[in-house]
């Protein structure tokens, strides 16, 4: 119960921060790009095609992230998904310690513009997730199930079908949610100061180009129209808690390098704003709406610039494919960046107050902007307006994964239901005395717990194994008693010249209705390998005894993980190629080997889990109606004290109980486990 509700609270705290990572960068796509182009970048790799390859790396990094905390969260393939995580986390580990030690950048980015952390923060933060991921690689079977095996491809299918879409929406268009200190409504004067003025200092510099040499100039010996513009970088001085929302904008005249922001933004007229961070790289289709744009602002008299980071060179070039005649601004890249995720994009003010921001694809039209600005809809978008599309968004994803949560949890019930009504599995708890007790112990002790279960009725039916020199004397005694008799073992051969063997025949002539064949002891000391026993189970089953089939994995198959495996390959070994008439006469009893006669127990977990995909193997063959009604035991140091937790599973029918059925008050203790 500890160890499930470890796995689980760790499984739900990695879900959690793998969904809101994940959504944050799927909703900002171009923002999680420009911070994979900055790691690039600090690590020298330049490379033309992985820098325009970075937006298709962010969009599937973001919805491999936000997947894998879906899949985390309703226990999708949770074998795979743990090993997923564990894989993701360890190399974000590493990638945040290499940006911690050697300051590669200084805002991982992990959770976009929503939560900012320092390298360090986010160092640590990942080494505590590190850790969260080891219980679910241990445990994998362990994390609690929020939809079934059969109907997880429709929830796993669908996150990453609406992931994709939002993520495409988000590049074509704006990001849905704005999280930067632009966003609309924003008052950038505001957003520009600081706490403490005196805490930040600004130091604006220009790159500039005469006859081939490159060199720095600052506002105070800004040079001649001779030198031609290359770009310009803001270095900020202070305290990083001083610093004020929007730090790093700074908009300056080409020709004169004068900063002109304050200018610019003062004032209470509206205020067009083409930002297009890189002209050689923006989007040379949307010329006519621009053209459209800028007769608009001269019929109104707005004032209309293009804030850009590029050289001359490239204004230049923008101006003679585009024929473009409003004035250019510089600024630095990555606060047009931030400004408007687009290039070019459409940044209306009125004042200093953002009113609308249009990617380059939704540019307003000349049969948009058909009157003044305060008057139209499209530039005054309201609060209500935001919310509405963004709860559509929500409804989209939570809605279907509610409804198909809903409905499949619903089905289960259902067939639950159906299955309780149809089918009542058969309750067993056997005794297999091994090599105990002389024919007169073995009787007497028969003959006492024929007289207790006389007394008291069980709930379940009761088998007891007896060696066989007790079968005869035993199954007479009990023959109309409420206990059915079972041999532990019965030769692989019909009749022959095999000294000291009993056959199926024979057992079955004293009168007992069961034998146990595959016990963990047998395969050991005995050696009886799968085809030996294929020959054992066939043979019992020609001479109309019913069969307890033994499986189970020792130690150290347990501690390799392999249980599973082990218990798949016997029963294929064995039993799997019965038809399904003869497998009506099967019983499965798992016996973890590391538990018999150790005083160690698997946990109810532990025998839950296997029995489960015991029975789901038994449905690969058989059918799912097979397998439900298939009695599956628990044969591992089962007693009276941990019977009733062990036989509240769902899948546990009953148990193969060793030594504490050499005694009747205490195998009584168990078979009341069922009361």
């Amino acid at each position: 119960m500890v160890r499930t509700l470890l796995v689980n609270l760790c499984r739900l705290v990695l879900a959690t921060v793998f969904i809101l990572s994940g959504l944050v960068k799927i909703i900002d796509p171009r923002g999680f790009s420009y911070k994979i182009d900055e790691y690039a970048g600090a690590a020298g790799i330049t490379d033309f095609h992985l820098a325009h390859a970075s937006l298709f790396i962010a969009g599937a990094l973001a919805m491999l992230e936000f997947s894998v905390g879906i899949y985390l969260f309703f226990g999708i393939r949770r074998r795979l998904t743990s090993l997923v995580t564990l894989l993701m986390m360890t190399v974000f580990t590493a990638l945040t310690f290499w940006s911690w030690r050697w300051h590669a950048v200084s805002d991982c980015g992990c959770f976009g513009d929503v939560i900012h952390l320092t390298p360090a923060e986010t160092f640590f933060k990942n080494v505590v997730l590190l850790l969260l991921c080891l219980p679910l690689v241990r445990h994998p079977r362990a994390q609690v199930r929020f939809i079934s095996e059969k109907s997880q491809w429709t929830i796993g299918l669908y996150v990453w079908i609406y992931g994709a879409a939002l993520c495409a929406y988000n590049v074509y268009m704006l990001p849905v949610m704005d999280f930067r200190p632009y966003h609309i409504g924003a008052d950038l004067l505001r957003a520009m100061q600081p706490a403490d003025a005196g805490d930040v200092r600004y130091t604006h510099t220009f790159i500039m180009e005469k006859d081939g040499e490159r060199r720095e100039f600052s506002l105070e010996d800004y040079p001649d129209s001779t030198w031609t513009f290359v770009d310009r970088r803001t270095r900020i001085e202070g305290s990083a808690k001083a610093l004020p929302p929007i730090h790093d904008l700074s908009i300056v005249s080409p020709s004169t390098g004068i900063d002109t922001t304050e200018a610019l933004l003062s004032g209470e007229g509206w205020k067009f704003l083409i930002v297009a961070p890189d002209l050689r790289e923006a989007d040379d289709g949307v010329m006519e709406r621009l053209a459209e744009l800028t007769d608009y602002c001269s019929h109104y008299g707005y004032p209309l610039y293009c804030l850009t980071a590029s050289s001359e060179e490239d204004i230049r070039y923008w101006q003679d494919i585009t024929g473009a005649e409003y004035p250019y601004l510089l600024a630095d890249r990555t606060p047009l960046r931030t400004m408007v995720r687009s290039n070019p994009g459409l940044v209306v003010l009125k004042g200093s107050t953002v009113k609308a921001k249009f990617p380059a694809i939704g540019l307003p039209s000349e049969t948009e902007l058909t009157d003044r600005a305060d008057r139209l809809a499209l530039l005054n978008p309201d609060l209500e307006t935001h919310l509405r599309m963004l709860l559509r968004l929500l409804l989209w994803f939570v809605g279907p994964l509610f409804i198909l949560t809903l409905l499949d949890n619903l089905y289960r019930l259902i067939i639950h239901i159906k299955n309780k009504k149809r089918i009542m599995r058969k309750h067993i708890v056997a005794g297999n005395w091994k090599m105990n007790k002389n024919l007169q112990e073995g009787v007497a002790l028969a003959k006492e717990l024929k007289e207790i279960l006389a007394a008291e009725k069980p709930n379940c039916d009761v088998i007891i194994g007896t060696p066989f020199i007790h079968l005869a004397t035993v199954a007479d005694l009990l023959k109309d008693s409420c206990i059915a008799v079972s041999a532990e073992n019965c030769a692989d051969k019909e009749s022959g010249a095999y000294t000291g063997e009993v056959s199926a025949a024979m057992v079955k002539s004293t009168g007992a209705e069961y034998v146990i064949l595959g016990h963990s002891e047998r395969r050991e000391y005995y050696h009886e390998t799968p085809a030996i026993l294929k020959e054992k189970v066939d043979l019992a089953l020609a001479n109309g005894l019913k069969v307890i089939f033994c499986i189970g994995e020792s130690l150290a198959e347990r501690e390799a993980n392999k249980q599973e495996a082990v218990c798949k390959a016997e029963l294929q070994g064995s039993v799997f190629h019965l038809s399904a008439e003869q497998w009506k006469n099967i019983v499965i009893a798992y016996e973890p080997i590391w538990a018999i006669g150790t005083g160690k127990t698997a946990t109810a977990e532990q025998a839950e889990e296997i029995h489960a995909f015991i029975r789901k193997c038994v449905a690969e063959v058989y059918g799912e109606a097979a397998a439900q009604e298939t009695s599956i035991l628990y044969g591992g140091s089962c007693k009276a004290s941990n019977a009733p937790e062990l036989f509240g599973k769902e899948d546990i029918d009953g148990g193969l109980i060793g030594g504490a059925s050499l005694k009747a008050p205490d195998f009584k203790g168990i078979i009341d486990a069922w009361k």
